[in-house]
């Protein structure tokens, strides 16, 4: 029983629950606790998939003689099958692990390679490219770049561009690259019969929202919002985090409307630390059982 309802919890958080969570509005007001709630709900997904892998391995590899004749050949039959299921999900998360990272790393150093060779070095570290296209993106990592265009400085003004280039350093210094590499490794690692690709799009929006807080912060809401629409058409390289993009709209509406609301803040946090409870206790407390038994047979 308790691996049937592990499975079915794992089910509900990579397909309906992100599904919802991306159609609601009240993220755009509480960007960081959202950020929060969808890694609890990515985190208590994995943790649930192992919890029904551990309960069904329990049963599977009882020394009872009889557990195949108890459970019965269909029941016997479905458990060996989700607890394959729970293996492969756990293999390829671990795969999926490396190969995000790896190759998000060698196409970032490609990249800033070629900024390198192409780019003028700037007041501040700017590298700024001879192309008259607005365009304004960061790439994150040990070295760090933040790359603007000479179309981008001489259609912005000071204000507007000291907005634009405090968003992509917020980037930089909350290390955003590596919450979005997190989700895409999950996403990656659940079967596509499964998982939802809301989650990976709503946490990409939410990564931004934080970026344009801690711009409008500094320097208000109008000079950003002018700068985002003046980058709105501007192309993303692959591994980079630019300014401009398909949320441009989104993003620049939400800085006409109200502000970030602590009520639900609060809620998102309680909401993400009950989700958490069930399946990391009954993670752990099997393992701690098991544990006590040992000290005391060995003490």
């Amino acid at each position: 029983m308790s691996a049937l309802v592990f499975s079915i919890l794992a089910l509900a958080l990579v397909g309906p629950v992100p599904a919802l969570l991306a159609r609601a509005s009240w993220p755009m007001r509480a960007p960081r606790a959202a950020v929060v709630l969808w890694q609890a709900i990515a985190l208590a997904a994995v943790l649930s998939a192992f919890s029904a892998g551990l309960a069904l391995a329990a049963r599977l590899f009882s020394p009872s003689p009889d557990e195949f004749t108890t459970m019965g050949a269909p029941m016997w039959l479905a458990a060996v099958l989700v607890f394959a299921v729970t293996v492969v999900i756990g293999a390829r998360l671990m795969v999926a692990v490396v190969e995000v990272a790896v190759g998000t790393r060698r196409r970032r150093a490609h990249h800033r390679m070629m900024v390198d060779l192409l780019g003028a070095r700037e007041l501040g570290g700017i590298r700024v490219l001879d192309v008259s296209e607005p365009l304004a993106y960061c790439l994150p990592g040990v070295r760090s770049r933040v790359v603007v265009s000479r179309g981008t400085v001489s259609a912005l003004t000071d204000p507007e561009l000291a907005a634009l280039l405090r968003h992509e350093r917020a980037h930089l210094r909350a290390r955003h690259d590596l919450v979005l590499e997190a989700f895409t490794a999950v996403h990656t690692a659940f079967p596509r019969f499964v998982r939802s690709g809301s989650a990976l799009s709503a946490v990409r929006l939410l990564v931004e929202l934080l970026a344009d807080d801690t711009a409008v912060r500094a320097g208000g809401r109008r000079p950003l919002a002018r700068a985002l629409v003046t980058c709105a058409c501007g192309p993303t390289p692959v591994g980079a985090m630019a300014a401009g993009g398909p949320s441009t709209v989104v993003r620049v509406r939400r800085l006409s409307g109200p502000p970030n609301s602590s009520l639900l803040s609060v809620g998102a946090y309680l909401a993400a630390a009950a989700i958490l409870v069930v399946p990391t206790i009954a993670v752990a407390v099997p393992w701690l059982t098991e544990l006590r038994h040992l000290w005391t047979y060995w003490f």
